[in-house]
């Protein structure tokens, strides 16, 4: 059969897999930045042991794109747990969230895991990584799968497949290693030797950063780099699923199954009331005149404003609301990327100078004409509407570029500035090994709002996300350390509502799309949560109501 891989023409014959054809073509390499790690095959991502039956262009996956850093992650974990079972054989492995540039992973056992632990796990990965063990896909009925798990102690997984509502299961195992087999809802790489590049870095009480290749420079690992507020909100997100019974996906099946999912939104509705209070008793104990809020896409940034807004009221102040989106410069001036594309998440799209000058006016108690942006007309317009406010007017200002320091100039008191960074940042778990990505729930609200409210079809959508990525990285999370509170604006019920609005459009991807193995990869996480049909439960002030519709504030 005819193929082209990288664009270059390749033959294979009959029985032959991709990584026969990678090596044939001299593609292979040792460095993590140019070998290959998997391979995008008509909209799909396969392992490079994929042995094709038809003829199609093929596109190899590197640890420079986001797909082929998941296949790393999900390699590396696998030996990580492997490697832990043989020295650690009763120990409990919980991968917990992502933290800076790794995985945050506890292990509970006794005695406490320690760092001469992890010193000794991070040799033992280290052989096993040179021992290049390969790792062999394995298909079993949900019953034998159900079977071994249950025998092997893994029962968090047992009780997840219990959901599942197919009639097998994919597992991976080093038969050279041990008899451990797990699955990490995603493709692995071919081999143990595949992972080269990897640190540990102890935290406290038996958790640890797993992490990765340097994404700039991948045959080096990342460098941690302690992030005590973000640790925090994660750590209190936990908290919050152990005091719902939420932690996990069947957990939340459990309480969609009994009606006892009403009582949780009830509850995770009244803690989120008591996070944005304690956001407005913090503004009025700082004397905060501005309030700069920032956060990444779909993270609920709006709804947080206006929540925070009604706080104050309740307070006895009457803040005013003002969007830096007003500030845009006309679209035809914008900067451009490197493929000539106009850089919407660039701080140049801002008219900083101007918003400093309005900023500085504002506290100063002097009047002046807010912008308005027209998104129709994509330029910025005057609006007529003279503006002044008072010491109990407090400036609520919302924005991706909210924390970013360019946007207190000189002249400003930046003591009576508040900064507030918002986020989508879950912590609930499908099982024990597998979590809930915090960017792939805020695309899941992304593809729930922009088809609700702007008609975007799923694939407009997901084109846009690895450009909405970027941005995020370079303008907002390097910043988000620099807040004085960090909001998670994560909801454990979600999973449950959002597959109701967006699984069945999911499916309507084809095959053939650019984008179907992105659609295929949230199809398959959210096969193993329960709808609830419980909307009337969900307050139209909720989070949720920016995304699924139903917000009062926007009437």
């Amino acid at each position: 059969m005819q193929f082209r891989i990288d664009g270059i023409p390749c033959e294979l014959e009959q029985g032959q897999t991709i990584l026969d054809a990678v090596r044939t073509l001299g593609l292979d390499s040792d460095s993590p930045a140019r070998r290959p790690l998997a391979v995008r095959l008509g909209g799909e991502v396969f392992n490079l042991n994929y042995t094709p039956f038809r003829e199609a262009d093929m596109q190899l996956l590197r640890y420079c794109d986001e797909e082929g850093r998941r296949v790393y992650e999900r390699t590396l974990q696998f030996v990580l747990i492997m490697c832990v079972r043989k020295l650690f054989p009763t120990a409990r492995v919980v991968v917990c969230y992502s933290l800076g540039s790794g995985l945050c992973i506890r292990i509970e056992n006794e005695p406490v895991f320690s760092p001469d632990d992890m010193e000794r796990l991070r040799e033992e990965m280290a052989h096993a990584v040179k021992a290049d063990h390969p790792l062999e896909r394995r298909r079993m009925s949900i019953s034998d799968a159900l079977s071994f798990f249950e025998a092997d102690g893994q029962t968090d997984k047992a009780e997840l497949l219990k959901w599942r509502r197919f009639s097998y299961f994919d597992v991976y195992r080093c038969p050279g290693y041990s008899s451990y087999m797990d699955y990490f809802y995603g493709e692995m790489a071919p081999s143990t030797g595949y992972v080269s590049v990897f640190d540990l870095h102890y935290l406290s009480g038996g958790a640890f950063v797993m992490l990765m290749p340097d994404l700039n420079r991948p045959d080096t690992p990342a460098i941690y780099e302690d992030s005590p507020k973000m640790a925090e909100v994660y750590a209190r997100s936990d908290r919050w699923g152990c005091l719902m019974t939420c932690s996990t996906a069947n957990e939340l099946n459990a309480r969609v199954e009994n009606g006892s999912v009403r009582e949780l939104i009830r509850v995770n509705e009244a803690l989120h009331e008591k996070m944005f209070a304690r956001v407005a008793d913090e503004i009025i104990s700082h004397r905060a005149r501005a309030v700069m809020l920032a956060g990444p896409s779909s993270s609920g940034k709006t709804t947080s404003a206006n929540r925070i807004a009604t706080q104050l009221r309740a307070e006895g102040f009457d803040p005013i609301m003002i969007s830096l989106d007003d500030y845009y410069i006309d679209r035809d001036k914008c900067p451009r990327d490197e493929h000539g594309e106009m850089d919407l998440e660039h701080i140049n799209t801002l008219d900083i100078e101007r918003f400093n000058h309005d900023l500085r006016l504002l506290l100063e108690g002097e009047e002046v004409e807010l912008p308005i942006f027209n998104f129709m007309t994509g330029r910025r317009e005057p609006t007529g509407k003279l503006l002044r406010c008072t010491e109990e007017q407090p400036l609520i200002i919302e924005g991706i570029h909210g924390l970013n320091p360019l946007m207190i100039g000189e002249g400003i008191d930046r003591e009576r500035v508040y900064r507030v960074y918002v986020s989508a940042l879950a912590t609930i778990n499908l099982d024990d090994h597998n979590r809930v990505r915090t960017t792939d729930m805020r695309l899941l609200r992304r593809l729930v709002r922009d088809y609700e409210n702007r008609g975007a079809s799923m694939e407009r959508t997901l084109s846009m996300w690895a450009s909405v990525r970027r941005g995020e990285s370079r303008w907002i999370f390097p910043f988000q350390e620099q807040a004085d509170m960090v909001l998670n604006t994560t909801l454990h019920y979600e999973p449950c509502i959002m597959k109701r609005h967006v699984y069945p459009l999911l499916l309507t991807v084809p095959p053939e799309s650019e984008y179907y193995g992105m659609a295929r990869a949230i199809v398959k996480y959210l096969n193993y949560f329960l709808e609830a049909d419980v909307e009337d439960e969900i307050p139209p002030t909720s989070i949720l109501r920016e995304f699924i519709g139903g917000n009062t504030f926007y009437r």
